[in-house]
């Protein structure tokens, strides 16, 4: 299912993100120690007017062809009003670690968020990782061994994930009117955070921003896990397998949701911007690989 996770290759591609932040940290460290930073120039010295104020007005720029304006004399530039502070450059990242912003998302929207996220090239790649692992250290998957147990581990793969990205991220939140976005709570202690994270499997937010049930998990989990049964490869379909993998689904799917809780303060921590990282975590949560 979507997703059920193997921890061991969460907790693997997590070691590796750090691993590749520290040792970029160091590097500019390295690189700071061999090339100092240079003097900072000395500031121009104005020319002074006694009594007289120098002031900087502010240019207005009006439609039609440029034309110079002469330098105001400092009697006229003292009566000119100072240009307001600019504003602050916008902080995308800041952005990102905040989580998504409450608003209401259309059918359509939700159908271009899932379709994003299959199409995504970290989904792609964790997909063609996963499959390879697999298949080169069990040849007797039900894929079958080599190359052709590959692209049926990827095909499979695939279509897991296109299912659920279908039922999860599109049409059972469109039909519940349900916002299929990871909502992180940011300035919560530590224990309220785990919490938030765990409950958020039964219990989101709505388009509306109010607090509801999570169908697209309470419904999803067993709908993907029946349309799978159609075509995954050496699965048990019988009830009791059924209920079992629901049940794996609840108990693994806050997982991904600590990562996407917790790992951006992680990257504040060790200065680094770990976008990519996080996108190819999670990707890692959700898939999973075929069970």
């Amino acid at each position: 299912m979507r997703l059920i996770v193997r921890p061991t290759r969460a907790a693997l591609l997590l070691a590796s993100a750090l691993c590749l932040a520290n040792m970029q940290s160091a590097a500019q460290a390295q690189n700071s120690r061999w090339h100092p930073a240079l003097p900072e120039a000395p500031a121009s010295e104005l020319p002074r007017h006694s009594g007289a104020v120098v002031a900087t007005p502010c240019e207005v720029k009006k439609p039609g062809p440029a034309v110079a304006a002469p330098a105001p004399s400092p009697e006229t530039a003292a009566t000119l009003p100072p240009c307001p502070p600019a504003p602050p450059p916008t902080d995308w990242f800041a952005r990102f670690i905040d989580g998504p912003q409450t608003r209401h998302m259309t059918p359509m929207e939700k159908a271009w968020l899932a379709m994003r996220d299959v199409a995504d090239p970290f989904n792609s790649l964790t997909i063609l990782a996963s499959s390879a692992i697999t298949i080169a250290s069990d040849s007797h998957t039900p894929y079958g061994p080599g190359m052709a147990g590959f692209g049926r581990y990827v095909g499979v793969s695939y279509t897991q994930d296109m299912t659920g990205e279908f039922l999860g991220t599109f049409l059972i939140p469109s039909i519940a009117h349900q916002d299929p976005h990871y909502h992180r709570w940011p300035r919560a202690t530590f224990k309220r955070r785990l919490a938030h994270a765990a409950y958020q499997v039964v219990w989101t937010q709505g388009d509306n921003g109010h607090e509801m049930l999570n169908y697209a998990n309470l419904v999803g989990f067993a709908a993907e896990d029946e349309i799978g049964n159609l075509y995954v490869p050496g699965r048990a379909t019988r009830l009791s397998a059924s209920a079992e993998r629901y049940g794996t689904a609840f108990v693994s799917a806050p997982i991904n949701n600590y990562i996407t809780e917790f790992l951006p303060d992680i990257a504040r921590h060790i200065h680094t911007r770990v976008v990519t990282i996080q996108r190819m975590i999670n990707q890692v949560a959700k898939t999973g690989g075929p069970q």
